[in-house]
């Protein structure tokens, strides 16, 4: 892309696959084709988060008809093709880097056969209506990225994986998956692992190797049991410690927010007020608890 530099978050919630969100942006065209990526087994999944007007676009030297590609719509480049594009204005999008290792796994879950090869337009996007959600709740992580914890990024990696093996590569179950919920001793054993990683260190797939569980599996029985996905359930813990620690007058919102698990106090008094609907002073001030700021 002939950056000097683009930020971006690394997960590998897939043994041996390492899935990457980078974000792409310049102002500054440098009126020139792109570079070309490495060739290997993998894709990139694109959320364009700005519209990209008469895209020139060639694979494996071949030039594709001129498209406009609309703000919120989603692209796929296979790299063993050589994705080539002119840069000539101004761009945005968030790439998704998914390695086939990532897409067997996500076959092998589903005790499926694996998937072959994506189906996609060359240079052309798609309105998906999933990969924008999904890469939309991303953009935060980039601009506040210490705010971000592994749970959250591997429930987008994971969820955006699978919608992509489905819709694009044709996954089918032919095994139903188990449906029910955790049991006593896993959810126990989950909930105390996430209670003790109130920053959000620890990943999805260390939980539920702790459970005896793939990834996958141990997000869809934790929220059948809880209601709620592990990430969720790590930000409603957040806030009950905060609340806790506020029936202290001695502490600090500051020392209240690092001991909660946030990122620092603006981190701490934006998510409290989304969920609870007042700011933490506000909420201290109206249970009686005076205290320093």
């Amino acid at each position: 892309m002939r950056l000097e530099t683009a930020p971006y978050q690394l997960t590998r919630i897939f043994h041996r696959a390492d899935v990457a969100i980078t974000e792409v942006r310049s102002e500054r065209p440098d009126y020139n084709l792109s570079g070309s990526f490495a060739k290997e087994d993998a894709y990139l999944v694109a959320l364009q988060v700005v519209e990209y007007a008469d895209q020139h676009y060639w694979e494996n030297d071949r030039k594709t008809p001129v498209q406009t590609l609309r703000a919120g719509e989603t692209c796929l480049y296979d790299l063993k093709r050589d994705p080539r594009f002119l840069i000539d204005k101004p761009f945005h999008s968030l790439h998704f880097y998914i390695p086939r290792r990532a897409l067997d796994a996500i076959a092998e879950e589903a005790h499926a056969p694996k998937v072959d090869e994506l189906s996609y337009t060359p240079g052309g996007g798609v309105d998906d209506g999933v990969v924008r959600n999904l890469g939309m709740s991303m953009l935060s992580a980039f601009s506040c990225p210490a705010q971000v914890n592994k749970l959250f990024l591997d429930h987008v990696t994971l969820a955006l994986t699978a919608h992509v093996a489905q819709t694009y590569g044709g996954l089918r179950r032919v095994s139903a998956h188990k449906k029910g919920g955790l049991a006593a001793w896993q959810e126990k054993r989950a909930q105390e692992m996430l209670a003790a990683n109130l920053n959000g260190g620890v990943s999805l797939d260390e939980v539920a190797r702790q459970c005896g569980l793939s990834p996958g599996h141990f997000g869809r029985a934790f929220r059948k049991s809880t209601g709620l996905a592990p990430h969720q359930w790590l930000l409603h813990r957040r806030i009950q410690v905060s609340k806790m620690l506020m029936e202290d007058r001695r502490l600090t919102l500051t020392e209240i927010a690092l001991s909660s698990g946030f990122a620092d106090q603006s981190h701490f008094t934006r998510v409290f007020t989304k969920t609870v609907g007042v700011t933490p002073g506000a909420w201290r001030r109206s249970c009686g608890v005076e205290a320093g700021s």
